[in-house]
C-alpha cells in the first residue's frame, strides 16, 4: 500500500492546473547571490502572469512541502540523513553536503536549523509541487510547475543546485497511485544533460527519455548517458535554426516511437544566449516557439504533460517563462479546463498546428 501523503490532494475545478508556493523563494543573507542562479525567478514568473491578469493568488494550486516519506519513495534514508544535522567534532558534515549541492561554500558555515529552513525547506516545496502537479496533468491534461526540474539528483546524490529528485518522485508517485498511468516520457530540454532522473530510470524501460542538451558542459555524466533513448548532443553557441529544428524533428519522433501516458518537460531557460551556465545562444523567442512546439506536440498525440521550469540564470529568465506561458494561453494550450470537458481543444488545437 502506498504511504498517506498530503500531496495527492483534490482542487476545484476553477483552480488553474499551474503550482506555486512563495516558499519557492530562496533568500538567506544575500549568499544566494554567489550562484549564479536567480534564486526569486518563481516569484518573479507568479507576479508577471498576475499583472498579466492571467492568474490571481486564488486561482492557482498552493504546492506543499514534500515529507520525509514522500521523499523517500525515491530517496535511500542515508541520503536524506547527510542532508541533516550530523555534528562531526567542529563541523558539520550535513552542511558540506549542502554546500556542495547548491555550489555555495559559505552554506557549509551556516547553522543546521537556518540552513533547513531557508535552502532545503524552499526545494522540498518545490518538489512536492512537482509531485502535485503530475497528478494535476493527469486529471486536466496539463500542469505546470513553476518550480521544480531538480534534474541532476537522484536517489542517492545530488549536485547542480539540485538536492532533491522531484521528476522521478512524480513519476513513481503516478505509478503507484493513479491507475492507467505506467508509462511516461521525459523530455529534457534544459541546457544541461538530466542525469539524475537517467540514473534512476537506467532499467526502467516504463520510462523514455529524451534528453537535449550541451554536450561540452556540467555534468558529463557517461554512465546516465546510458539510460537516454533520444540522445541530442549540441554544440557550444547552438542557434535558435538548428536548436528549433532539431527540437521539433526528436519531440515528434520520441512520442510517435513511444506512447506514453505522461510527458514530464524539463524547460529549462539556461538555453538562453548570455548564460552563464548554458553555454547556447537561443533567444528569447526561440525559448517561447521551443516551449510551444512541445504543448503542440503533447495535444496532437493526446498525452498529459507536466511542465517544470529548472535551469536558467539571468535575470531576464523570469519574464521568458512568463511571456512563453502566455504564449501558450493565447494559442489554447492552456486554460482551466480539464480534459474532460476539453476533448474539443484537441480539435483545436491541431487545426492550429501547421499554421
Amino acid at each position: 500500500m502506498p504511504h498517506r501523503t498530503e500531496l495527492y490532494q483534490n482542487f476545484p475545478p476553477t483552480c488553474w492546473p499551474i503550482v506555486y508556493s512563495p516558499d519557492y523563494n530562496i533568500t538567506f543573507m544575500g549568499l544566494e547571490k554567489l550562484h549564479p542562479f536567480d534564486a526569486g525567478k518563481w516569484g518573479k514568473v507568479i507576479n508577471f502572469l498576475k499583472e498579466e491578469k492571467l492568474i490571481t493568488d486564488d486561482s492557482i494550486v498552493r504546492a506543499q512541502e514534500a515529507s520525509e516519506e514522500d521523499l523517500l519513495v525515491v530517496h535511500t534514508r542515508q541520503y536524506l540523513n547527510r542532508l541533516k544535522k550530523h555534528i562531526l567534532e567542529s563541523f558539520e558534515e550535513w552542511s558540506f553536503v549542502v554546500a556542495t549541492i547548491t555550489e555555495i561554500p559559505p552554506v557549509l558555515f551556516m547553522p543546521n536549523f537556518f540552513v533547513q529552513r531557508k535552502v532545503l525547506r524552499p526545494l522540498r516545496t518545490q518538489t512536492g509541487g512537482t509531485i502535485m502537479a503530475g497528478k494535476l496533468a493527469i486529471e486536466r491534461g496539463w500542469a505546470i510547475n513553476v518550480g521544480g526540474g531538480f534534474h541532476h539528483c537522484s536517489g542517492d546524490r545530488g549536485g547542480g543546485f539540485c538536492a532533491y529528485a522531484d521528476i522521478t518522485l512524480a513519476i513513481k508517485f503516478l505509478f503507484e497511485r493513479i491507475e492507467g498511468v505506467s508509462t511516461a516520457t521525459i523530455i529534457d530540454l534544459d541546457a544541461h544533460q538530466g542525469n539524475g532522473h537517467e540514473r534512476d530510470f537506467m532499467d526502467d524501460k516504463r520510462v523514455y527519455i529524451m534528453d537535449v542538451y550541451n554536450s561540452s558542459i556540467y555534468p558529463g555524466d557517461g554512465f546516465a548517458k546510458r539510460a537516454i533513448r533520444r540522445k541530442v548532443e549540441l554544440n557550444w553557441g547552438t542557434e535558435d535554426e538548428e536548436y528549433l529544428q532539431k527540437v521539433r524533428m526528436h519531440v515528434e519522433g520520441a512520442l510517435n516511437e513511444v506512447k506514453s501516458d505522461i510527458i514530464i518537460y524539463n524547460a529549462g531557460t539556461d538555453i538562453l544566449y548570455g548564460d552563464p551556465l548554458g553555454g547556447l545562444a537561443i533567444s528569447p523567442q526561440g525559448i517561447i516557439e521551443r516551449d510551444e512546439i512541445v504543448f503542440r506536440a503533447a495535444w496532437r498525440h493526446r498525452i498529459p504533460i507536466l511542465m517544470v521550469t529548472s535551469g536558467g540564470y539571468q535575470k531576464r529568465t523570469a519574464r521568458i517563462i512568463a511571456d512563453s506561458l502566455l504564449n501558450l494561453h493565447h494559442l489554447g494550450l492552456i486554460d482551466k479546463k480539464d480534459l474532460a470537458i476539453g476533448e474539443a481543444r484537441f480539435t483545436k488545437v491541431e487545426a492550429g498546428s501547421e499554421q
